[in-house]
C-alpha cells in the first residue's frame, strides 16, 4: 500500500522585523518542517513499520530552498519525495488553500495513494483549508482534526478520533481510500537519526512542474489575494514591577485602587 503525506516548508520569523512590501524581508526569516505535518509524518511511519510492503512519499509544493526541510522527512522514514515549482508558481503573489489544492490533487492521482495524510493546519497562513479541499477534489472520505488513529496497512477503514468545536470529540469509522489531517498530540514525533540523516541523502526528490501534472498556470488564478501585511500597532503597555515580594504587591495594590478595581 502507499500513504501519501503532504508536506509544507514553513517560515518563522525573528522577534525584531522588517516588512518589505508584501513581505516580511528575507534577512527575518528561518525555514522549517511545518509542525503539523511533522505528526504527519510520524503517523505514516507508524504505520508503515507495523505493516508489511508499505510505501511512504511526501508531496511539497515549493521552490528547491525547501529540499533541506524535505530531508528531513526522509531522515525520519519517509521513502522518496516530490517537490512541485516552477516558473508560474514562483511568479504567484499569494499560493491560496485552493491553488495548494490543486497541484497536491494532481500528485494524488499519478500516485494513486490508498491513504492521504495532511496536517491540519500551516504554521503561516493556519487556513486548515487544504486537506479537506485536497480530498474534494479526489474524491477521498475525508476527517479532519484527528488526534487518535488506529488503521493497519490494507484495513478498509480507519478508526479516528477528532477535535470538534467546543471540547468535544468525536469516535468514527472513515472508509480507505481517505485524507486524514493530522492535529499536534496525536504521537510523538521521532528526531532523524544519524543513519536516518544518511540514507535520506541518497532519497529521491522528484522535481515536478505543473505541466508534469497536466497543469498550466490557471491553477494559479486563486479567489484569495493579499492586500496588505503590516506589524499591529501595540493597543496597551503592559506595566513590569521590580523589587522584593512586598515591595512588588504593593506596587500592584496601588494600580488596582486607581484603577477602582478595589476600593482603598
Amino acid at each position: 500500500m502507499k500513504i501519501l503525506v503532504t508536506v509544507a516548508e514553513v517560515a518563522e520569523v525573528e522577534d525584531d522585523f522588517e516588512v518589505d512590501g508584501l513581505a516580511v524581508d528575507d534577512r527575518y526569516l528561518t525555514y522549517d518542517l511545518n509542525e503539523w505535518d511533522d505528526y504527519a509524518v510520524e503517523a505514516a511511519v507508524q504505520i508503515q513499520e507495523a505493516g508489511e510492503d508499505v510505501e511512504v512519499v511526501s508531496v511539497t509544493v515549493g521552490p528547491e530552498r525547501a529540499d533541506e526541510t524535505i530531508r528531513m522527512a526522509l531522515a525520519k522514514g519517509v521513502d522518496r519525495a516530490i517537490r512541485v515549482w516552477d516558473d508560474d508558481l514562483a511568479g504567484t503573489e499569494y499560493l491560496d488553500s485552493a491553488t495548494k489544492a490543486e497541484v497536491l490533487a494532481a500528485v494524488a492521482e499519478e500516485e494513486d495513494p490508498d491513504l492521504v495524510l495532511t496536517g491540519v493546519q500551516s504554521g503561516d497562513s493556519a487556513f486548515g483549508a487544504t486537506g479537506v479541499s485536497l480530498a474534494e477534489r479526489i474524491g477521498f472520505e475525508w476527517a479532519a482534526v484527528v488526534n487518535d488513529l488506529d488503521y493497519a496497512a490494507g484495513d478498509d477503514e480507519a478508526s479516528v478520533r477528532r477535535e470538534l468545536e467546543g471540547g468535544v470529540e468525536e469516535l468514527t469509522d472513515v472508509e480507505t481510500p481517505a485524507v486524514l489531517t493530522i492535529q499536534t498530540g496525536i504521537n510523538d514525533p521521532r528526531y532523524a537519526s544519524l543513519r536516518g540523516i544518511r540514507q535520506a541523502q541518497s532519497k529521491e526528490i522528484a522535481p515536478k512542474a505543473l505541466a508534469d501534472l497536466g497543469l498550466d498556470a490557471s491553477v494559479t488564478e486563486g479567489a484569495v489575494s493579499l492586500a496588505e501585511l503590516y506589524e499591529p500597532e501595540t493597543v496597551s503597555d503592559a506595566t513590569v514591577y521590580e523589587g522584593s515580594a512586598e515591595e512588588t504587591a504593593g506596587q500592584l495594590a496601588d494600580l488596582l485602587r486607581d484603577k477602582g478595581v478595589v476600593e482603598g
